[in-house]
C-alpha cells in the first residue's frame, strides 16, 4: 500500500538522521572537549588589550564559519607586538557544542560583530578590520557602513574613532552554485542528512596546523543557508566599501578560486586597495604555510594607514 511504503521512507530517514547525528558527535567529541562554560577549551575569545590608560589602536579580528578565534591567534600575536590592541571575538554558536553549532543564524554573527566593532570605536582612538574567510564577508558589510576617508560630516553612531583600515584574508564573498542550490533546499535535506562535511580537500595543508584545529568539521543544510545570507550581503556591500582594504589570498586556495578574489577586488569601492597573494597554504592561511608572510602582510598595511591618519 502506498501508506505503508510512505511510512517505511519516512521511518528510514529519521534513522539515517539519528545516525548521521551520533556519528558526527562521536567523531569529535573526544578530540573536542567542552569545558564547563559551554566553550571547547582553547576555543575562547582572544583579548590583547593595551597598557592600562592608554587608548593605543585597536584591531578587530573576525574569524570564520564554523571556526574560532584559535585559526586568528598567530596574527593576533603579531598585531599585538606591533603595538595593537587586539580583540578576537567568538562568533555566536562556534566552539560551543554541535547542538550550539546548529541552532545559529547569520543576523547572530553580523549583530555581533557590529557590536564589537562598537565597543572599540568607545574605548580607542582608531580602529582596523580583519576578517578571515567569513570573517571577511562581516568586516566587509561592517566597513561598507563607514564614511569615506576624508568625508564631512559627524561620525557613524556618536563614535569619535574611525576605522584606518581593512584587511581581507581569504575572505568568502562567493559560494559555488551547487552549493547555493542546496543550501535552498536546506527544509528539505536537513530531515535527512542533518550534518555534512566540507569536502574532502582540506582547508589548512599543514599536518601540524590542521590537527590543532578547533573547528567541528560539520556544518547543517540551514547554516550553509545562512552562510549564503552573509555572502549575499557582503557582495552587495563591496562597491560602498570606502576605507583602505588589502585582500590577501592563497592561490591554492581550496574555497575560493582566484578568479572570485579577482572579481572581489575590482568591486572593492576603496580607492587605496591592494591585492597580495600568498603562494603557500590553503584556505587558513592564517595557520597554514605562508602565514609569517600573511601576518607581516596585515601588521605593515593596519601600519601604514594609522600613520597616515596620524
Amino acid at each position: 500500500m502506498p501508506w505503508a511504503a510512505a511510512v517505511v521512507a519516512i521511518a528510514a530517514g529519521l534513522f539515517l538522521r539519528a545516525l548521521t547525528a551520533r556519528r558526527y558527535a562521536r567523531a569529535r567529541s573526544p578530540r573536542l572537549e567542552v569545558g564547563p562554560d559551554g566553550i571547547i577549551v582553547g576555543a575562547g575569545a582572544i583579548d590583547l588589550p593595551g597598557a592600562p590608560g592608554t587608548r593605543r589602536p585597536a584591531a578587530l579580528l573576525l574569524h570564520g564559519f564554523g571556526d574560532t578565534p584559535q585559526t586568528l591567534a598567530h596574527l593576533a600575536a603579531h598585531l599585538h607586538d606591533r603595538g595593537w590592541a587586539v580583540r578576537v571575538p567568538l562568533l555566536p554558536g562556534h566552539g560551543r557544542t554541535l547542538r550550539e553549532w546548529a541552532r545559529t543564524r547569520a543576523a547572530d554573527w553580523l549583530s555581533a560583530a557590529h557590536e564589537e566593532l562598537a565597543a572599540l570605536r568607545r574605548q580607542h582612538d582608531a580602529v582596523a578590520l580583519v576578517g578571515l574567510s567569513m570573517g571577511g564577508a562581516l568586516a566587509t558589510v561592517l566597513a561598507a557602513r563607514e564614511p569615506s576617508p576624508g568625508a564631512s560630516g559627524p561620525e557613524r553612531d556618536g563614535h569619535s574613532a574611525r576605522i584606518v583600515a581593512l584587511a581581507l584574508v581569504a575572505p568568502y564573498l562567493a559560494m559555488a552554485w551547487w552549493i547555493r542550490a542546496l543550501a535552498g533546499l536546506h527544509h528539505v535535506i536537513a530531515p535527512i542528512v542533518p550534518y555534512a562535511t566540507g569536502g574532502d580537500r582540506p582547508s589548512i595543508l599543514d599536518p601540524d596546523a590542521r590537527s590543532r584545529n578547533l573547528a567541528y568539521g560539520v556544518t547543517t543544510p540551514r547554516l550553509v543557508n545562512e552562510l549564503a545570507h552573509v555572502v549575499r550581503a557582503a557582495r552587495a556591500a563591496l562597491p560602498s566599501v570606502g576605507v583602505p582594504a588589502l585582500l590577501v589570498q592563497s592561490r591554492h586556495d581550496n574555497r575560493i578560486p582566484p578568479a572570485v578574489a579577482e572579481w572581489a577586488f575590482a568591486r572593492l569601492g576603496s580607492a587605496d586597495k591592494r591585492l597580495v597573494w600568498i603562494d603557500r597554504g590553503g584556505h587558513v592561511i592564517t595557520v597554514d604555510r605562508g602565514r609569517e608572510e600573511v601576518a607581516a602582510c596585515v601588521g605593515d598595511w593596519l601600519d601604514g594607514h594609522l600613520a597616515v591618519r596620524g
